[in-house]
């Protein structure tokens, strides 16, 4: 069956430009107009991907990102920010909520489907199965799913990727543009502050109350998995 793209937006020509290009390119399209719709039809429909507008009726767009990411059944739905928003900080503030990506309005229609082909190629179900462990972490790659000492860990699909692409590789330095390539992809322009976004956001929900950190930020080099036991991240350190 053809991927569902749920389109939240509150802008008529917007919403029709957007429908016209990804019918084009062979999705199914449902649309809404407001947050409270768009989390009735996420419930309703499981869509594919969600192409979501910052500024909405009723209910914002982060507001709307936040509930579809508490929901397990719509953790992992790969969600696009579209917004008029262009600040640094609100990108940050947009992917820290829960957004895999972030289009700043006016944007290039041909970007904006290479984002979704990107995305929903990545969601597909992994063939990869077994079982990686490092330290205490466990990841189940056929249940899709991570522990850290027995511990439920709950990640996004960029998380899941990022923390699965460090775990194949413990104890290497990767840079910003390693883990692009390797976690988002060469089709895809993501800017290389990203990377911090998804580390900062692995970080927390990994490091529990006495845990240590485990990967390791290496100034002006980037991150890795540290195979150090105890490792522990210093404080305000980021690859420059």
């Amino acid at each position: 069956m053809k991927p569902l793209v749920l389109v939240v937006e509150d802008e008529a020509p917007l919403v029709t430009l957007l429908r016209y290009n990804l019918e084009k390119e062979g999705y199914r399209v449902l649309e809404a107009g407001d947050g409270e719709e768009a989390l009735t039809l996420v419930a309703e429909s499981s869509p594919d991907l969600i192409l979501l507008d910052w500024m909405l009726p009723l209910m914002s767009g982060i507001e709307v990102c936040r509930q579809i990411r508490r929901k397990p059944a719509s953790r992992d739905v790969p969600i696009v920010m579209l917004t008029a928003r262009g600040d640094e900080a609100d990108k940050v503030r947009g992917l820290n909520t829960g957004a895999d990506d972030y289009l700043t309005k006016p944007f290039s229609v041909p970007e904006l489907m290479a984002r979704v082909r990107a995305l929903l190629r990545r969601a597909q179900p992994t063939p990869d199965k077994g079982v990686l462990s490092f330290q205490d972490l466990s990841m189940d790659l056929t249940a899709h799913r991570v522990t850290r000492a027995g511990r439920s860990i709950h990640l996004g699909p960029t998380e899941f990727r990022l923390l699965r692409y460090l775990m194949t590789h413990p104890g290497c330095v990767f840079s910003r543009e390693d883990l692009l390539n390797a976690v988002w992809g060469q089709d895809i322009h993501v800017e290389p502050r990203t990377v911090d976004v998804h580390v900062r956001r692995l970080r927390k929900v990994l490091v529990g109350p006495g845990e240590t950190d485990p990967i390791r930020t290496v100034r002006a080099a980037g991150y890795s998995l540290d195979e150090e036991e105890g490792a522990v991240l210093s404080q305000g350190s980021e690859p420059g």
